[in-house]
């Protein structure tokens, strides 16, 4: 599947999307040729390679003869419905103003249907959006994901006055998404580039595994002191994970302990288990003054660290603990029952792109298996497993 990666390391906005994509392989010829089906008249569009703090970028500009910069959403609505652009084209452009409206409305307490856009009203603007959108089209992206982003700082002249960065439909779109400052003082996000990136892409973070076939960078219009302002788009194949399971980020918590009652661990460790703990084990090692100890981990979600520290502090000796977070795969798991002599026992089977690699009886139910019959545990086990092998 095709993905596109933003890169939002100087932030992002519309022209600056059109410059990344016109760089990673789509031709202006063909934004031009798709972009009349919007049938607006007065306007042109043209690309160019610029520098950016010596970084080579293409800055696309869109120029126009109308001069109105007030449209509602239902108008810019009704101009995609009424154009002859490809219906995944109209249908993402359409969403994205959507989406930039339910923005505006929150920002001004006002219902969806009164909206009216100003700057993005333009026809510069829409441009920009179904541009960018003609542009995924063309380069068949299908899927998308998206960095940190940086909004920059300090303020900006809008429509309504001199208003804070980020803009507050900004805010509003990036809600729940990862963003931060540097401290350059300028809007570096725009409503545009937020609601592209808000619209289209399932993930933000680091780049997930891709096989990059192509990159495109996109000037944006100001130059900036100490840094390039450029908008990176990496276009590739979603990479096959090696390993079929998950990945978690998980809270590891620590304790030394050197004179607490042995009897006390198996308590703790049904404790824990109970309030939340993923697993709860212990290792013998040296301490100062050269006396043994138990280091006591316990492994859990975030959410539960404070949770399970202050039952450290409440059920050890410890007068200290220490946490940190870990990554960690799980492979994902499915059981089948099978029916020995002896009952019916649980098989955890782990399968990976197809192909299985752990077959495991579930202890508990052999162990209740054995207890009941009477009979050792490894023959409940072995009789399991020879009924799931017969039988698969």
């Amino acid at each position: 599947m095709k993905l596109a990666y933003f890169d939002c390391f100087s932030g992002i906005s519309g022209d600056m999307t059109l410059g990344a994509l016109v760089d990673a392989g789509c031709s202006v010829e063909h934004l031009r040729s798709e972009l009349r089906a919007l049938q607006v008249p007065g306007w042109e569009i043209s690309a160019e390679k610029v520098w950016k703090n010596g970084m080579a970028a293409t800055n696309v500009k869109v120029r126009t003869e109308d001069q109105t910069k007030h449209r509602s959403l239902s108008a810019i609505l009704e101009i995609l419905k009424s154009s002859g652009l490809a219906p995944e084209v109209r249908e993402r452009a359409a969403a994205i103003f959507i989406k930039l409206g339910e923005a505006e409305a929150r920002v001004h307490d006002v219902p969806l249907e009164k909206i009216h856009f100003h700057e993005v009203g333009a026809v510069d603007a829409i441009v920009d959006i179904v541009g960018a959108c003609v542009g995924f089209h063309a380069l068949g992206i299908e899927k998308f994901a998206c960095s940190a982003l940086n909004v920059g700082g300090g303020t900006a002249k809008m429509a309504h006055g001199i208003l804070p960065v980020p803009a507050p439909a900004t805010a509003n779109l990036l809600q729940g998404k990862p963003t931060y400052s540097n401290g350059m003082q300028k809007e570096l996000v725009t409503p545009t580039g937020a609601a592209i990136v808000a619209t289209l892409c399932e993930s933000f973070g680091p780049q997930p595994a891709m096989s990059v076939s192509a990159i495109g960078y996109g000037a944006g219009t100001t130059d900036l002191e100490g840094q390039p302002n450029v908008l990176r788009i990496m276009v590739g194949e979603t990479a096959e994970k090696t390993i079929a399971g998950f990945d978690e980020e998980i809270s590891v918590i620590e304790a030394n302990l050197d004179d607490m009652n042995p009897q006390i661990y198996g308590y703790f460790l049904e404790k824990a288990l109970a309030a939340g703990a993923l697993d709860v084990y212990t290792t013998p090692v040296q301490m100062k003054k050269n006396r043994p100890g138990t280091l006591l981990t316990v492994l859990c979600k975030p959410q539960d660290t404070n949770t399970l520290m202050s039952l450290i502090f409440a059920e050890t000796t410890t007068f200290g603990a220490r946490t940190y977070r870990a990554q960690r795969r799980t492979l994902p798991r499915e059981f089948v029952n099978v029916s020995t002599e002896f009952g019916d026992v649980r098989i955890k089977v782990s399968r990976v792109n197809g192909r299985i690699l752990h077959v495991a009886p579930e202890y508990e139910d052999c162990r209740k298996l054995a207890t009941e019959k009477n009979v050792p545990l490894q023959r409940v086990i072995g009789e399991a497993l020879r009924r799931y092998e017969g039988g698969s």
